[in-house]
């Protein structure tokens, strides 16, 4: 897709004002440059066309439409806390902001189910469902900012996926404008079904290049009970990642279990104050929300003292856990602090991870760059996070470096390039050496199915 001439560009925007109150369309230069890109750094943009605010279905097929009629490129937005580039502008786009359809539109607590629009915010929805005591499990880092149709375009996941699961398995249904405007129904309201192909699955994680979900259908769970967590600190990532082993050989399920280096330990206390140990190596954080949670918390002490680790102290009460898993949520903005980042989303298999945390270590000292990990360690999930000076060419081109070996390095240790972000612009060269020409070839052949002229947030995956 090539950016469009100016009198096309007219025709454009009184094409979609045809069908979009004059409120909903926006060519304002500042305006557009402020939504052109999402918070991944080193992905290219560019600039859109227009930025539309569509508040109703009917709307969103009339943007599509015009889109298909006139060949022009739409790129879809949520809130724009994506992490890899899915959400940046091609030039010429209409950027399709679907942030003003925010309506929670049912709750059923005897189905157990939520019918919301796209632009819910998870936060919102969660604490909705905790109202009339049920609960929305996915909860990403931005989970007070992001919104459900983010978290569905990128297979979000989040600090309790190891008990709960991520985005993907509370998705029952999609409502969803197909390139040409014509709406497409998937899935189901029933707690089981199976007919055809499982077309729900396809779009989440597609990250808006298959089509448009402008509604979701979403499990729900019974509300748990409050967490109540531990704070382990280890003398080494080998020894932490042992005891992340031992609890789950021992058949327990934490409804959390995250770990923090020492960089991020202490970059967390600069920011919030926390007074979180800076004399550790890893700092693991372990919750449960059970019945049993306060024998499950002494327990899991004990495997981690025997694991190596100095102190193994669980929460003396509900508040003091809420402080530990609100240290845990600073940890990116912590990070932030120390200068632009390039944040890596590698999941390697649990019993890998130990091997992962040191490789990272390596490269960053091979690399001459700082690097502060945070991992989803009950699922193998990290985030190293590469801190640097953007106006050094030279520190940018050691970031880019490390960034690309710790890739490679989830890989050979049989991972995948990202867990719960996203491929998006930043990781389209990894995508195809983790999925193979083969899978490549299909994956685009699918996409040409649901959009033949190529218009769906085009360069992205691919």
């Amino acid at each position: 897709m090539t950016e469009i001439a100016s009198n096309a560009h007219g025709e454009l925007t009184t094409r979609l004002l045809a069908g979009l109150p004059g409120s909903a369309v926006v060519e304002d230069p500042a305006v557009l440059a402020a939504y052109r890109n999402d918070m991944a750094g080193f992905c290219e943009s560019g600039d859109p066309a227009v930025l539309v605010f569509p508040t109703t279905v009917e709307q969103v097929r009339h943007v599509l439409r015009t889109a298909t009629e006139l060949r022009v490129p739409v790129v879809p937005q949520g809130a724009r806390t994506g992490l890899s580039g899915g959400a940046n502008a091609v030039p010429g786009c209409i950027l399709l902001s679907l942030v003003k359809m925010d309506r929670i539109l049912e709750l059923d607590r005897v189905n157990r189910l939520a019918e919301v629009e796209p632009g819910v915010v998870n936060a919102v929805l969660s604490r909705a469902a905790e109202e009339v005591g049920l609960a929305y499990p996915p909860d990403p880092s931005s989970w007070e900012s992001c919104t459900i149709g983010g978290n569905i375009g990128t297979g979000a996941g989040g600090l309790c996926c190891v008990k709960y699961g991520v985005t993907s398995e509370y998705v029952l249904g999609l409502d969803v404008v197909l390139a040409d405007g014509r709406l497409l129904r998937t899935g189901r309201r029933t707690a089981k079904g199976v007919a055809g192909y499982d077309l729900t699955r396809l779009f989440v994680g597609s990250e808006g290049t298959l089509g448009v979900v402008v509604g979701a259908t979403l499990a729900l769970r019974p509300k748990p009970a409050p967490q109540l967590a531990l704070a382990a600190e280890f003398p080494s990532t080998e020894a932490a990642c042992a005891a992340v082993n031992a609890v789950v050989e021992a058949g327990f399920t934490p409804s959390l279990m995250e770990l923090m280096d020492a960089v991020v330990v202490r970059a967390v206390n600069r920011l919030g104050q926390m007074g979180l140990p800076e004399s550790t190596r890893a700092l693991l954080l372990v919750a449960f929300d059970g019945p049993e949670r306060q024998r499950e918390v002494q327990r899991v002490a004990e495997l981690c003292r025997a694991a190596g680790a100095t102190e193994a102290v669980p929460a003396d009460d509900q508040a003091e856990s809420d402080l530990l898993l609100a240290a845990r949520r600073l940890a990116l903005p912590a990070l932030e602090t120390l200068g632009t980042t390039m944040i890596d989303d590698v999941a390697v298999p649990r019993s890998r991870l130990a091997e992962m945390l040191d490789g990272v270590a390596r490269i960053a000292e091979r690399c001459g760059v700082l690097i502060g990990v945070v991992s989803h360690a009950g699922d193998g999930n990290t985030h190293p996070v590469v801190a640097f000076d953007a106006k050094d060419p030279e520190q940018a081109q050691r970031a880019q470096r490390s960034f690309d070996e710790i890739m490679a390095l989830g890989l050979e240790l049989g991972g995948t390039v990202t867990g719960e972000h996203g491929v998006g612009l930043l990781k389209k060269e990894w995508l195809a050496r983790e999925l193979g020409p083969v899978g490549v070839e299909v994956q685009r052949q699918m996409k040409s199915l649901f959009d033949p002229l190529g218009i769906l947030n085009p360069g992205k995956l691919f």
